[in-house]
């Protein structure tokens, strides 16, 4: 399956910082994402509008991306995929085409989330390559239960979405796995001054591959609600 692909050079969302950050097409979403249609960010407001285009006459193939990619300066910090997700045919993982991507990573500091469904062998041996090669991947679950399936597995760090107003009350997943409140999402409740500036480019906990906390993003945009029902359904509370 072809797919498109857009780099901005630096971003304009105030969470992420203004570091580089890749869009996928639509195309890439995979068929395991619960998010599709029912509660995914990107599909309201501005970055929808920039996905759209991306997915139509903004977008172009990946070995440009790629070679974007490789013309970053050494160390550079960029994320992959605000919008999208990896190449793929919506089940497996394009393990070639995500290999281009890691090479082209080499020397910088990319970082990403899937929600390729990593109990495949193929995804999972895909990512595990990935990380191996410095691109941090991260696999997201959709709830805490999930979250604990998915750090079972050893494949890669694991983030998950949160509802929005219980952040504080949840430490840590069922099975005990520590989660840690993305610091970028919720740096207006910090008390201290230098907790309220921070963003994915001061952070680079996600860039961490070695990462054994997961990192919880709680629900944002218009479509939180649905996507607190994501989560709701993959965490058995009581």
């Amino acid at each position: 399956m072809d797919h498109l692909y857009h780099m901005s050079r630096a971003s304009n969302n105030s969470k992420t910082g203004p570091i580089p950050v890749t869009t996928s097409s639509r195309s890439t979403c995979p068929s395991a994402c619960p998010l599709k249609g029912s509660g995914c960010y990107a599909e309201s407001g501005p970055i929808s509008w920039h996905w759209n285009k991306v997915s139509n006459d903004r977008g172009y193939d990946l070995d440009q991306l790629c070679a974007e990619i490789a013309a970053l300066p050494k160390h550079q910090m960029w994320r992959w995929a605000q919008a999208g997700d990896l190449p793929g045919d919506g089940v497996l993982i394009d393990d070639v085409a995500l290999a281009k991507i890691a090479k082209a990573n080499t020397g910088r500091k990319g970082f990403g989330y899937t929600h390729y469904d990593p109990t495949i062998p193929h995804n999972a041996q895909a990512i595990a390559a990935a990380n191996a090669a410095g691109f941090a991947l991260s696999v997201s679950a959709n709830g805490l239960e999930h979250a604990d399936q998915l750090a079972a597995l050893k494949v890669a760090p694991v983030v998950t979405i949160m509802p929005e107003v219980t952040t504080e009350k949840i430490s840590s997943t069922p099975g005990g796995e520590p989660i840690v409140i993305c610091p970028a999402s919720i740096r207006d409740q910090a008390e201290k001054p230098a907790a309220r500036n921070i963003t994915c480019a001061t952070c680079g906990l996600c860039q961490v591959g070695s990462r054994k906390s997961i990192v919880g993003f709680p629900a944002h945009g218009v479509t939180k609600k649905r996507a607190e029902k994501v989560f709701w359904i993959n965490t058995v509370t009581g």
